[in-house]
């Protein structure tokens, strides 16, 4: 599925993963919210984040941990309950794929309530872009390339993200890059187009 970062839904239910990587960066979450997004998400997935009994704990992961319980508690990420009905779809999903209960909730919660999901497990991706319009289907380098487009981001940015991604041993180094460029060469061309047109006026 290739990803435009010149478009981003601002409205999204994240799952654990996405949880962990865009608060592995508080410069890229601040980016993010001034750019006039939100996030939220399941019970379930707040378990998984931070009550989850875990065979290792690091200095890194509980400090993120931390970073994260902070931000529900401040409200930057809203918590919310499935009903029935949103059980009994996670319970089709999970016939379908075998994912854990935080990306299927969020599945089935983005669906519910037509927001984005944003999530960089590809199972999960693979499993919404059936049940879900694929362009509500996100991830965080996504969200990193569509900063940079709209310049949220500026070019010095990007290593102190990819720096602190890394000190929480998150896995998108390599991803937040790619994305990088590709946001740049999306703004070039966006920019040849405008002067296009406006030579032909």
């Amino acid at each position: 599925m290739a990803i435009n970062p010149s478009e981003f839904h601002k409205l999204n239910v994240v799952d654990s993963c996405a949880i962990d990587n865009i608060f592995s960066s508080s410069l890229l979450y601040v980016a993010a919210q001034s750019a006039g997004c939100h996030f939220c998400c399941t019970s379930f997935v707040y378990y998984e984040c931070l009550d989850k009994p875990r065979t290792t704990y690091t200095p890194e992961s509980i400090e993120l941990q931390n970073i994260i319980r902070k931000a529900i508690e401040e409200g930057k990420i809203k918590n919310y309950n499935l009903d029935i009905e949103d059980l009994q779809e996670v319970s089709i999903l999970q016939k379908r794929k075998n994912l854990g209960k935080g990306e299927l909730t969020s599945i089935a919660f983005a669906k519910k309530t037509h927001q984005a999901f944003l999530t960089d497990e590809i199972k999960a991706r693979n499993l919404a872009v059936e049940v879900i319009p694929p362009k509500l289907v996100q991830t965080t380098p996504h969200l990193l390339g569509w900063l940079v487009f709209i310049s949220f981001l500026s070019d010095t940015d990007l290593e102190p993200i990819i720096n602190d991604h890394k000190k929480y041993k998150r896995p998108l180094a390599q991803y937040f890059t790619e994305m990088y460029y590709r946001a740049l060469d999306y703004r070039s061309k966006t920019y040849l187009n405008i002067e296009k047109e406006n030579d032909t006026k």
